[in-house]
């Protein structure tokens, strides 16, 4: 089920994208007026002007326009976030390609929870907006380890790429503390954490038939966390069951990583064949919620191979795996809790997130489009002022053929990108 991951982590080298930073104008500042669009204002979308100053939106007419851009009618919202992909490190014609995807696409924001730190050093501006985890935090023999190994014999990866690179190995404090320093240098943008099956971390964590299928102590993650909070970092932490998604909370993590169930245990259905322990309960969703902790999706994958999967084992379990994840989302939903759009699939984006999910018919096309164009930008850059159609937030938006609220589709149909006043030429 993970297997691109396995041959395509060449897409995890070399050099993508841009900084964190909003970009800079090039050249001296414009003033435009849009007009003749309808604006989404986060409940619905109104028909009127707006201008950007400096690449900020303003919705008050300033003095003097250089340049007024007719939108002849189109329904504009805020471009769209991916919140979980590695592939935001390709090079070359590959990251040209990556690059021209996520554009078409509307996609403006991508988050990279772990890569290696050369990304991070010599990402380039290339007109998406990137942040990078680097090397992230795990157990000795912990995931993403066999990922790494495979990658190292197909001559994709070095030796020297894996400890101390791609991912840090912590037991104790004391690993915490002399690691903490070589992982601040790569200059993180957060910190990324993994936890798998942490209820058995005790039995699992001696255990080689575990290679690769086991994360940190959850004892430590607080301890973590509170240096993140002390470096001024958030933290990401991976989860696979129910258990892991009560520790994330417990630490006081901003974020989760795959929702509960999101893949089956060794990658095989048969990974499945205890429902119970990937549902998140309503005592653990009211706490994500007051916490404010962000949940970021990833379930696509899952569901299509479930569609491909014709066998009789796979069909028999299909039913209930879905209602598994229905289940988890239905109790994040009702519960408030923030959902981000995040596909982790190295040839895709969260264009299959979303339309995964619109076919689920868990959320309404309001409830949808709100999580893929405010929540996810939102977790991706927590302090940019992105993700809204308001005064003095970045005037970067797509102009879309039709409502979204109406056809979820309408979120393909692109007929202008603009970012922080500018229009995009077409990808």
């Amino acid at each position: 089920m993970r297997a691109a991951a396995t041959t395509s982590l060449a897409t995890v080298l070399g050099v993508l994208l841009c900084t964190g930073a909003p970009r800079a104008a090039v050249g001296p500042p414009v003033t435009y007026a849009y007009v003749n669009g309808h604006w989404f204002d986060g409940r619905r979308f109104v028909a009127r002007p707006f201008y950007s100053v400096h690449g900020e939106l303003h919705p008050n007419r300033p003095w003097a326009i250089d340049s007024t851009i007719d939108l002849r009618g189109g329904y504009v919202v805020p471009p769209f976030g991916e919140a979980h992909n590695h592939n935001a490190g390709l090079a070359g014609a590959a990251a040209a390609a990556t690059t021209a995807r996520y554009l078409r696409e509307g996609i403006f924001y991508v988050k990279n929870p772990g890569n290696l730190p050369a990304q991070r050093a010599a990402r380039e501006s290339t007109g998406i907006d990137v942040v990078y985890s680097n090397g992230l935090l795990t157990a000795p023999d912990g995931h993403p380890l066999g990922l790494v190994r495979r990658n190292v014999a197909r001559g994709v990866m070095t030796e020297a790429d894996g400890e101390g690179s791609f991912y840090f190995t912590v037991e104790t404090r004391a690993d915490v503390d002399r690691k903490w320093p070589a992982l601040l240098a790569s200059r993180p943008d957060f910190i990324k954490t993994v936890l798998l099956y942490s209820e058995e971390y005790e039995r699992r964590r001696a255990d080689t038939t575990y290679f690769s299928w086991k994360g940190l102590d959850p004892r430590l993650l607080p301890y973590i966390v509170r240096k993140a909070r002390d470096a001024g970092l958030r933290v990401s932490t991976h989860v696979e069951t129910a258990a892991d998604f009560r520790a994330a909370l417990a630490a006081g993590t901003s974020e989760v990583n795959h929702l509960p169930g999101f893949r089956p245990e060794g990658n095989e259905l048969a990974g499945y064949r205890d429902l119970h322990r990937f549902a998140i309960t309503d005592t653990d969703a009211a706490r994500a919620a007051r916490q404010r902790l962000v949940v970021v999706t990833t379930v696509s994958e899952v569901l299509e191979v479930l569609d491909a999967d014709s066998s009789e084992v796979a069909w028999a379990r299909a039913g209930e795996i879905r209602a598994m994840v229905v289940g988890n989302l239905r109790t994040l939903l009702r519960h408030g809790v923030r959902i981000a759009l995040g596909s982790d699939r190295y040839r895709s984006t969260s264009t299959a997130e979303a339309l995964a999910l619109h076919r689920l018919a868990v959320a309404d096309n309001l409830t949808l489009l709100k999580m893929w164009c405010e929540t996810t930008p939102a977790t991706i850059f927590p302090g940019r002022r992105i993700g809204r159609l308001r005064d003095g937030y970045e005037a970067s938006f797509l102009v879309l053929d039709g409502n979204p609220l109406d056809d979820f589709a309408n979120t393909g149909r692109i007929r202008m990108r603009v970012s922080q006043g500018r229009v995009l030429p077409e990808p």
